[in-house]
């Protein structure tokens, strides 16, 4: 099967020819404009629908497909992720990562203490920041900032941090 990357959740419809109403868990909304079609994932079950109309209302993106209009049908899909296909996900600059493979990452320091690993991304405005969890520990808060950050190696799962004064109790 296809690795895929989920860029939004339905959260219920828009109108009453079943525009689906979407909260969109990438960081670039306007990428919606760029597809054809999106991958629904419902109850496990996957489907494809051909992007007829995409607009913007508040926080949400609007998508209207050709597969449904009528609202009734449109709100089965209430609570479905909203996929595309790893290849056509945007590419990365330089030092950017998808979420999805920072969760689950080994963290260390500088110098090879393990800090425990990392379960939780905060999204804060300014920079998101990384929560860490070790067995029997409070959770340990580090801000995704280059100061902190110096390596992020995927491949391995093992990122390597400098703890400023301060973010250790």
């Amino acid at each position: 099967m296809d690795k895929y990357f989920e860029i939004g959740k339905i959260t219920g419809t828009h109108g009453i020819k079943g525009t689906f109403r979407v909260f969109p868990t990438t960081q670039q909304p306007e990428r919606f404009e760029l597809l054809k079609e999106i991958t629904v994932e419902n109850r496990g079950k996957i489907e494809v629908f051909h992007i007829q109309k995409i607009a913007y209302h508040k926080k949400f993106v609007l998508v209207t497909v050709k597969e449904i209009n009528d609202i009734n049908v449109a709100e089965t899909y209430k609570n479905a992720t909203i996929l595309i296909p790893e290849e056509k996900a945007i590419p990365l600059e330089e030092d950017e990562y998808y979420t999805k493979d920072l969760y689950d990452m080994e963290v260390y320091t500088e110098e090879g203490e393990f800090l425990g690993i990392l379960t939780d991304i905060y999204e804060t405005g300014a920079n998101d920041v990384y929560g860490v969890k070790k067995e029997g520990e409070k959770e340990l808060l580090i801000p995704a900032i280059k100061d902190c950050i110096l390596n992020v190696d995927v491949e391995n799962n093992k990122m390597t941090v400098k703890l400023l004064e301060g973010l250790r109790n």
